[in-house]
């Protein structure tokens, strides 16, 4: 699995979101390529502010947790929170700028030594924090095809 603390798994994933435009099609799901940059913002936010405390919903962690830094892809059409779906529309040409400069932030936090539970699966490693948060987004830029 990669990890967005790689450099070369970060500048591809630069270079993945630089190729999302408005013509890249969907190959699943309901969200626009707008709605999908601003979707995939939340989780870098989490894991950059690092300020979550407790161990997260036992259920989800026994169930999912491994699920989320395994090689296993996560399956098309999962459902998504509701407060994670975009209710409008959105700017891809600002949600991409948004969603670019987290995942930079993100990288910048690769030597980080310190991580707080995440607020929904507990905790994790560092090196599953970076698979995770790279798992996710590969996710989502392969459902529209970049």
């Amino acid at each position: 699995m990669k990890s967005l603390f790689e450099e070369s798994t970060y500048n591809e994933t630069l270079a993945r979101i630089d190729a999302l435009n408005e013509n890249s099609e969907r190959q699943w799901g309901k969200m626009t390529a707008g709605q999908m940059a601003w979707h995939c913002q939340f989780p870098f936010v989490i894991g950059i502010k690092n300020k979550n405390k407790g161990n997260g919903n036992i259920f989800v962690r026994t169930f999912f947790k491994k699920q989320m830094y395994s090689d296993k892809p996560f399956r098309k059409n999962l459902p998504t929170a509701p407060n994670l779906k975009a209710k409008e529309e959105k700017d891809l040409t600002t949600e991409k700028a948004k969603l670019r400069q987290l995942v930079t932030d993100f990288y910048e936090c690769r030597t980080r030594t310190e991580w707080n539970p995440h607020p929904i699966f507990g905790k994790f490693t560092h090196e599953q924090w970076g698979k995770m948060e790279y798992k996710h987004l590969d996710h989502h830029l392969t459902q529209f095809g970049v």
